[in-house]
């Protein structure tokens, strides 16, 4: 039964640390060679309609109850390795007790996860995904932890003459979305440090559906009725609070196969074995039994955001510069009034309808286009702005890591006939009217040949050009917004289209 644990352990920690790499990970590496495990995540699944996955997923606990959560599911690890520090701190055995289930609260929960997309609230749907949420928290919070240690090291390797590492840009993408993660993260935190796994059977959706599969799955904890002596060990070390020693029942419904029960009993009295055919089964416990001491009780707002702290971080600054001499003011988002959503993407309307806003493509987008949007009814999703760079053409990284089926996989060649907006020129930010000086930066640097010049003045003679956009050749890459010389809003910027096309 040791054994069952310690693999249980050892594959939990692998799949964490490498789904984890897939967020941290700056250089498209991780994505190239470990992207199939954010698509084995089971509501990205089901919205990619991935039916291998789900029914292997579903084989799974139908077999041996809920590992997805505990091996799997990177939130469900999270919360393990925050249950195990607080255990360790707290030096306090035994420190769980059983408690009823909150159906009520579980299958309303559900519920709503179900119906929100189908009300056209997304947000909900993407706040109760497990998978999504551990995908903020890692895109927002763990990131930019990974990133100041990655720029710290390249700081030293530069002193060395080594260029073993480089510096890499870090930024808050969305304050509004990185205050809901921090959100997120100290409400499921404290759940776990005070609770175990009181988020997973009574908050999240994915866990209720889950165990209405595990009711019935072929191998199971269960109780060893002779050998038992209620002493109330598997019960204290029950993280999911789902044992009741006293009337040696469990709820595989929110039993998690932690394997902890079997660990501590001295006494072998609990087994992890095949259920038989024809034999009753260890009954269910009671929904309506009253929550004790350690159920899940009113959280107390503590802190625990040192516990991903690292020590000795230096920022790297970045300097905007014009030859060392003058400082290039920062450019500002313009008002769009449709948001552009990536090649890929096809629609709002299948954006809206399969995101479930986990932000691995924000975090693989190598050209620091991709944003969460702040907008409420597309809020965290992802959308594209040009302040800090463009959407190159030959870079299909976000199709290419998105397991929910938002952003359908594109190649190079495909992409640069898809539209997904138009450069709209803005006559009085343009600096050949503000400066009476010749540019031409929009045209050189528009990969599709979309932009022209024209004269300005209808006079025959010499006079400025202005920028004048083909809609049948352009794109909406975002190049020429970019790239545009005018501060703090450029002279030309792409317009999203609902419904993307080919040119």
């Amino acid at each position: 039964m040791l054994k069952l644990k310690r693999a249980r352990r050892i594959a939990a920690a692998i799949f964490f640390l490498l789904v984890t790499l897939l967020f941290l990970d700056f250089t498209g590496v991780a994505h190239l060679w470990l992207g199939g495990l954010a698509k084995i995540q089971l509501v990205p699944a089901i919205l990619a309609v991935n039916v291998i996955i789900i029914v292997v997923l579903a084989g799974l606990t139908l077999l041996f109850g809920r590992v997805y959560c505990s091996v799997i599911c990177p939130l469900g690890v999270m919360q393990d390795g925050i249950s195990f520090v607080s255990g360790k701190r707290k030096r306090k055995k035994n420190r769980f007790r059983y408690s009823g289930a909150v159906s009520w609260l579980r299958y309303a929960v559900l519920g709503l996860f179900i119906l929100a997309p189908v009300a056209g609230i997304p947000v909900v749907f993407a706040f109760l995904d497990p998978y999504s949420a551990y995908g903020r928290i890692a895109a927002n919070i763990f990131t930019p932890v990974y990133r100041w240690g990655n720029n710290l090291l390249a700081w030293f390797a530069e002193r060395a003459d080594s260029y073993a590492f480089y510096s890499t840009d870090v930024w808050i993408k969305s304050w509004i979305v990185f205050g809901a993660t921090v959100l997120t993260l100290v409400l499921v935190g404290i759940l776990a440090w005070r609770n175990g796994r009181a988020y997973c059977n009574t908050v999240c959706p994915v866990g209720t559906f889950l165990g209405f599969l595990s009711r019935v799955s072929l191998f199971s904890p269960a109780f060893d009725t002779e050998k038992c002596t209620r002493c109330g060990v598997c019960a204290g070390n029950c993280k999911s609070s789902c044992i009741d020693s006293k009337r040696m029942t469990i709820d595989r419904s929110r039993c998690v196969v932690c394997f902890n029960c079997l660990d501590k009993c001295k006494f072998g009295a609990m087994k992890y074995e095949r259920r038989k055919l024809g034999k009753a089964a260890t009954p269910l416990t009671e929904t309506t039994a009253k929550a004790q001491d350690g159920g899940l009780t009113r959280p107390a707002f503590l802190s625990i955001a040192g516990l991903f702290a690292v020590t000795h971080i230096l920022k790297a600054q970045q300097l905007h510069v014009d030859g060392g001499l003058a400082v290039i003011e920062k450019k500002k988002r313009p008002g769009r009034k449709t948001a552009v959503i990536p090649p890929g993407a096809q629609s709002l309307r299948n954006m809206n309808d399969h995101c479930t806003a986990c932000q691995l493509c924000v975090s693989a987008c190598p050209n620091h286009v991709l944003r969460p949007s702040g907008k409420l009814s597309t809020l965290m999703q992802p959308e594209m702005t040009y302040e800090d760079g463009y959407c190159r053409p030959e870079c299909t990284e976000c199709s290419q890591v998105c397991p929910a089926g938002a952003i359908r996989p594109v190649t190079v060649p495909g992409k640069t006939g898809i539209a997904i907006g138009q450069a709209v020129w803005i006559r009085e930010n343009c600096i050949v009217n503000t400066d009476g000086v010749q540019c031409n930066a929009c045209r050189r640097n528009c990969p599709t040949g979309a932009i022209m010049l024209v004269a300005r003045d209808p006079e025959p003679g010499d006079s400025l050009k202005i920028p004048a956009v083909d809609k049948e050749l352009c794109i909406g890459c975002g190049a020429c917004e970019h790239l545009c010389p005018a501060r703090p809003f450029s002279a030309i910027y792409v317009e999203g289209y609902t419904r993307h096309h080919e040119v």
